[in-house]
């Protein structure tokens, strides 16, 4: 007789995330799912291999661009793209401040938060019923309070207060028309088990998630990253009057716009580094690095209800 293995936590939590892109695949006349090169968006992709191939996915990809993204990030959200032969969209934060749809207080303002609005319009433009993205219920006091199918209203709002019921892993997907709903495979996961699933999937990464030298000052008791060379060419990020620049070794715990993601102090230049890094630090991934979530403690949860991932 052969003895059954027990599964892993990541076996558990890879059928469980596989189960919800089904159900997605299965309920949804038109998903799509939110890629930006990020470590959690990175999972996601293999996830769905897993789910659909050999078959192509039942979805396409799509990554809401500020204009401010790292360089190296959006050379390997394209050149991932490509190798899975997967159709990529990207809408613009650039595009809807030159439609007028999103103002910018200052030149200089952070344009994360802004993303809700693009989000919104590329929704309206393609249809989609269903955007399936990578938030973890870890990362975030709002985001704790989401479902794995997150319902969002005609107006791409989010209530928390009107959620459906999730019991015994049943999901319900459906929403009428201008509806739509946010589905999270990995909303149980934790940053630690994304990059134990990183590891033992052996799956390649955007470099700046590794230690590297870069050109940082302190600003706000954070590591602001200084004189970074956008994709465009512009270099932006310049530092203040009487801000010392200095070179350090750091790395990205998450990825987002440029001028609101910090690096933090590390010289893990691999994936098990990062590991034993992340099972040692006392701070929380986007409280030591999201700059823009740093404003209040509902930050999040206001943009959120606005339309935000």
């Amino acid at each position: 007789m052969t003895t059954k293995q027990p599964l892993s936590h990541l076996d558990w939590l890879e059928a469980e995330a596989i189960h919800i892109l089904r159900e997605v695949a299965g309920q949804c006349a038109n998903p799509v799912l939110l890629f930006s090169g990020g470590k959690d968006s990175l999972c996601i992709l293999r996830l769905a291999e897993k789910a659909f191939r050999p078959g192509r996915f039942p979805f396409p990809l799509m990554h809401i661009d500020t204009g401010h993204n790292y360089q190296e990030v959006v050379n390997f959200r394209d050149q991932r793209a490509a190798e899975l032969g997967e159709r990529l969209i990207v809408r613009s934060v650039e595009d809807s401040m030159k439609r007028g749809t999103v103002v910018l207080k200052t030149p200089d303002e952070p344009r994360n938060k802004h993303q809700s609005v693009t989000l919104l319009e590329a929704i309206e433009e393609f249809g989609f019923d269903c955007c399936i993205g990578g938030a973890r219920r870890d990362e975030e006091k709002a985001r704790a309070k989401e479902r794995i199918m997150s319902f969002r209203d005609e107006f791409g709002q989010w209530d928390p207060k009107n959620q459906r019921p999730e019991l015994w892993n049943l999901f319900n997907a459906r929403v009428h028309k201008g509806e739509n709903i946010r589905a999270f495979p990995i909303s149980n996961w934790t940053e630690m088990d994304v990059w134990q699933y990183i590891e033992r999937e052996k799956l390649e990464l955007p470099s700046i998630y590794f230690a590297h030298q870069r050109d940082i000052v302190m600003r706000h008791g954070a590591i602001f990253p200084v004189n970074v060379s956008l994709p465009s060419g512009e270099v932006i990020n310049q530092p203040k009057a009487g801000e010392e620049v200095i070179n350090m070794q750091v790395r990205f715990r998450t990825v987002g716009d440029v001028t609101c993601t910090a690096p933090v102090i590390s010289d893990a230049d691999d994936v098990s580094k990062i590991v034993v890094e992340t099972a040692t630090t006392t701070i929380t991934e986007r409280g030591a690095t999201r700059l823009d979530d740093q404003t209040s403690d509902a930050s999040m949860e206001q943009r959120k209800k606005e339309g935000y991932f």
